[in-house]
């Protein structure tokens, strides 16, 4: 294909040179505007990954403006999204639809230019960054998923997904501690088309990286079994030849150390922490566009050389995927039921008949809810290609190995299970990458109070919109002489309080069925399903319920007072509500597996279940009461427990010393009474 001269391919020429020079000229002179135009913001890391970025988006991804969706595509992650001037510039110059306005809208209300980039805002964002060390740990999971997307559906002579995944890292995203975990399993999986740009300029908020930070960083991804080079970022050529040469290694992911300068341009703060997270001035800013050779005049200036280059890109990127969508069409007529099992897959439409593959658990049996998921697991993952689970070490305990799927690794990326090690904030961050690659519906496990570790994936999948699902496993006190350090106390209320996660707690076996079903109809937000260590009843009841967030397990006429659990609570409070039965109290039970649920139920089902003539009511959970007082009222009680943690002993003794047995839940209606 021949292209503007930036965009040809083969060795760097005079003119190659040039256009590359004043691309990422214009891409600095356009994040200092944005940033000086809000006030706010970080100019040094776009200015000084500008070259590398040049090079990365002129040379090497492969993409389609017109088409941000394009499943060929190469995928790009600002892991450092801080630095979102960078990306913002390089999609307007790229012509994708963000407009010059845009840009000039930097960090404004309603603008598609927010303070970092937000996947769904920004056509061309592939991911929210920001909180540092997220994004290059979930581009191990969007790697991860090339590889078993490839498995899945490439076929001899017809390889339709190819796609590599390029980030730009900073210092600080290789400090947190979730890149450790991220790309030393990386390295484990050898994720050949995963490579890292990394900024390596030695500057941080505080200054010099030397005040924290001192490793050799290639020595230790090169223990991690990656690929390394070191470069000068700011000359074209070196950029140039690490990325072919990374694209070259496949069977190693790659990081590439590019030495800058953070605000390259800056005659005084360049090279500074002082150039990290601030405008640069009015003042500076006019002697940077002079150092530079950018016109003073207007702001947010884009030379025709560059402006002319948009509508090459845009010639390439539909030859790049007209030449993909040819290969599909190739594929399609040989292999018509993988195309368009692939179609359905990356739509996430599951197989008709997927709803019939649940189990139904008899009534009277008993298991932990952990087991029973492990059940449903083993009957729904056949029916469900999108799924793709694993555990961080404890499969055992988690019960989420299905008995069918095979294992992923190199050797097998096919694998429906992924043993992601002692690395539950990794884990969270690379099932948000599969997510977001397309198609998968990642689960992973661990045990409730180690979502702790986790927070920060999670709540990076709720504000996303993600299908990710959680196994929290032992999830109170019943895990017993674990002790306080394993019982989950206050992790309930935590994750209630992320907005647009799905909490659900199970209250027995065909609880856990449904709740699974409905895990896998959230399309557009994560969903974390707490199950217990200890065997629970199967109750004779409908558990459809559940899909309604709260309904009524047990009734009697004019009920005096109201009875609430979720989870393993539920039985305690139906033995409580039979102990007031005995006393001719009238009783309802009400099962409340998922307070999302019920809150999008209309007011009128929502009266139904809690009717607001009845003001005595109970809530009984193993935990802090704090999610639960807007169902109680003023004059409910909560028995739970508040203001201390648990204790190591039998889960029974557990429950009996802590106050959460029916005789409590009975005494506490009685009070109310």
């Amino acid at each position: 294909m021949a292209y503007y001269p930036g965009l040809s391919s083969g060795p760097l020429s005079e003119d190659n040179l040039s256009i590359l020079k004043d691309f990422a000229k214009t891409v600095r002179g356009l994040s200092m505007d944005g940033v000086q135009a809000a006030n706010s913001g970080h100019p040094g890391l776009p200015m000084g990954m500008a070259d590398v970025a040049s090079v990365l988006w002129l040379r090497h991804l492969r993409f389609n403006p017109a088409n941000p969706h394009w499943l060929g595509r190469d995928r790009f992650v600002l892991s450092a999204g801080h630095g979102s001037m960078l990306i913002y510039s390089l999609l307007h110059l790229t012509g994708f639809d963000l407009p010059i306005d845009e840009l000039r809208n930097f960090r404004q209300f309603g603008s598609k230019t927010p303070g970092h980039p937000e996947f769904h805002e920004t056509a061309g964002v592939e991911i929210t960054t920001g909180p540092l060390g997220q994004g290059v740990s979930s581009a191990v999971g969007f790697a991860i998923a090339e590889t078993a997307a490839a498995a899945k559906f490439n076929q001899p002579g017809h390889q339709l997904i190819d796609n590599h995944t390029y980030v730009i890292a900073s210092d600080g995203d290789l400090m947190e501690g979730i890149s450790h975990e991220a790309c030393s399993l990386g390295g484990h999986l050898k994720l050949g088309k995963l490579v890292v740009l990394y900024d390596d300029n030695h500057i941080s908020i505080d200054g010099s990286t030397d005040l924290s930070f001192s490793e050799d960083v290639l020595r230790r991804f090169e223990s991690y079994g990656w690929h390394v080079q070191r470069i000068d970022g700011h000359n074209h050529q070196e950029i140039d030849k690490a990325i072919s040469l990374a694209k070259a290694e496949t069977g190693k992911p790659s990081i590439i150390a590019c030495r800058t300068i953070i605000g390259y341009g800056s005659p005084n703060r360049a090279g500074t922490a002082k150039v990290h997270g601030e405008p640069l001035g009015e003042a500076e800013l006019k002697l940077s566009k002079e150092a530079l050779g950018i016109p003073l005049t207007p702001d947010f200036y884009v030379p025709d050389t560059v402006a002319n280059l948009r509508e090459a890109v845009k010639v390439r990127g539909k030859e790049l995927e007209g030449e993909w969508q040819n290969r599909k069409l190739a594929a399609e007529s040989a292999f018509p039921q993988t195309v368009k099992e692939m179609d359905a897959f990356f739509d996430r439409r599951y197989p008709a008949n997927w709803e019939s593959a649940f189990p139904k658990f008899e009534v009277g049996s008993s298991m932990a809810t952990r087991a029973s998921s492990g059940k449903v697991l083993d009957a729904i993952v056949p029916a469900v290609p999108q799924m793709l689970g694993g555990s961080a070490d404890l499969t055992g305990s988690n019960k989420t190995q299905p008995k069918d799927g095979g294992v992923y690794s190199p050797a097998e990326p096919g694998g429906r299970y992924m043993h992601y090690g002692v690395r539950e904030h990794g884990m969270g961050a690379i099932m948000n990458g599969m997510a977001l690659y397309g198609g998968f519906v990642p689960y992973g496990g661990t045990f409730l109070v180690f979502s702790d570790y986790m927070r920060g994936s999670i709540r990076l999948a709720a504000l996303m919109g993600l299908p990710v699902v959680y196994v929290f496993t032992h999830d109170s006190i019943g895990l017993g002489e674990d002790g306080p350090t394993h019982q989950p106390v206050e992790h309930l209320s935590a994750l209630r309080a992320i907005p647009n996660l799905q909490v659900i707690r199970p209250a027995d076996a065909n609880e856990v069925a449904e709740a699974w079903k409905a895990a896998l109809l959230q399309k557009n937000g994560p969903t974390a399903l707490a199950l217990t260590r200890q065997n629970l009843p199967t109750m004779d009841c409908d558990t459809s319920g559940l899909h309604k967030g709260a309904y009524v397990l047990s009734d009697d006429p004019n009920p005096q007072v109201i009875l609430m659990a979720s989870g393993s609570e539920v039985e305690i409070a139906l033995t409580g509500a039979k102990l007031l039965r005995e006393k001719g109290v009238a009783v309802r039970v009400v099962s409340m597996p998922c307070m999302e649920l019920f809150e999008k139920q209309g007011p009128a089902y929502r009266e139904s279940v809690l009717p607001a003539g009845v003001s005595a009511r109970v809530a009984v959970e193993a935990g802090i009461g704090m999610s639960w007082h807007r169902y109680l009222g003023s004059k409910g009680l909560m028995v739970g427990i508040d203001n201390r943690f648990g204790i190591s002993a039998p889960y029974e003794e557990v429950y009996r010393t802590l106050g959460i047995t029916p005789e409590g839940v009975a005494r506490a209606a009685e009070s109310l009474l």
